[in-house]
């Protein structure tokens, strides 16, 4: 199987529900995101050395290729094959873990520099990728037909990013550097 098409060179590019779009639409930008986000947390996983943070990573990088292909799959018309889209119970998955690793970390009452490991710094950018997902995925919502759950699990998941940074850090021996106003 070739790797190019061709059928993206009049500038649009198909959903799984058989319908052409222009590749600077919305919903493109969105899953687009998505995969950027998910290239992100592939570096992420490449700097990390705690295996329990690493196994979790590649829970969540799993997660975001069914999220990208639940946006490129608008319900109207059907799609051409089933997915598998995500759900509540990846919500809670992000909060199980982000619970977990709270018990680990200490207390947080400043703002903290997106410093440290490779990972953790890595985890920061991570996370507002995933803010910048969010805020497209929104306005996505407003216009067009998207999976509600979706805009909770990436809510979700940049809080998970921020604090698996934090742990990352500690589980390293990093201090966190205390933002002093």
């Amino acid at each position: 199987m070739k790797i190019y098409t061709k059928t993206g060179d009049d500038g649009t590019t198909g959903l799984f529900n058989g319908m052409r779009v222009p590749k600077n639409n919305l919903r493109v930008e969105c899953y687009g995101t998505i995969d950027e986000l998910n290239s992100v947390l592939g570096v992420c996983y490449s700097f990390e050395t705690n295996d329990e943070l690493k196994n979790d990573l590649e829970s969540i990088m799993h997660k975001l290729f069914r999220l990208a292909t639940d946006l490129a799959t608008p319900s109207s018309p059907a799609p051409l094959f089933p997915i598998h889209r995500i759900n509540e119970e990846d919500v809670v998955f992000l909060e199980k873990l982000i619970d977990k690793y709270d018990e680990e970390l200490p207390q947080l009452r400043n703002f903290i520099y997106p410093t440290g490991t490779q990972s953790s710094a890595m985890l920061q950018l991570a996370r507002t990728v995933s803010r910048r997902a969010e805020r497209l995925i929104i306005s996505l919502v407003e216009k067009d037909d998207v999976n509600l759950v979706i805009v909770k699990f990436v809510n979700r998941l940049s809080d998970y990013l921020f604090t698996a940074a934090r742990l990352s850090n500690l589980k390293a021996g990093y201090q966190e550097k205390i933002l002093k106003l």
